[in-house]
């Protein structure tokens, strides 16, 4: 069974930059594809990013496309986002997700099978 815990997470002004981090448990990690989502309030859970198992492919969405950057180390099983020039639209409950597509970035929730439960971002104006 895979286990997905997102640490990082906090308060942070508008501009500023946050790095999260995702460990997993289970053997799979390596053969893998890792996404982030985010879901705020009254809302539905939307993609964030995406890498392929061997990190040579990324995706973003169009919102985050030149402030946020995903990557992955897969000797230590983690997933990282690091979140540059945040705003408070940026405000969210972030999500890691595991997808047994590895040679694919998915951008839809049903393509994940396996997720951690979340960390809180915050960002004030």
């Amino acid at each position: 069974q895979v286990q997905l815990v997102e640490t990082g997470g906090g308060l942070v002004q508008a501009g500023g930059s946050l790095r999260l981090s995702c460990a997993a448990s289970g053997r799979t990690f390596s053969s893998s594809s890792l996404g982030w989502f985010r879901q705020a309030p009254g809302k539905e859970r939307e993609f964030v990013a995406a890498i392929t198992k061997s990190g040579s492919v990324t995706s973003y969405a169009d919102s985050v496309k030149g402030r946020f950057t995903i990557s992955r180390d897969n000797a230590k099983n983690t997933v990282y986002l690091q979140m540059n020039s945040l705003k408070p639209e940026d405000t969210a409950v972030y999500y890691c997700a595991m997808s047994g597509r590895g040679y694919y970035t998915p951008r839809s929730v049903y393509d994940y099978g396996d997720w951690g439960q979340g960390t809180q971002v915050t960002v004030s104006s």
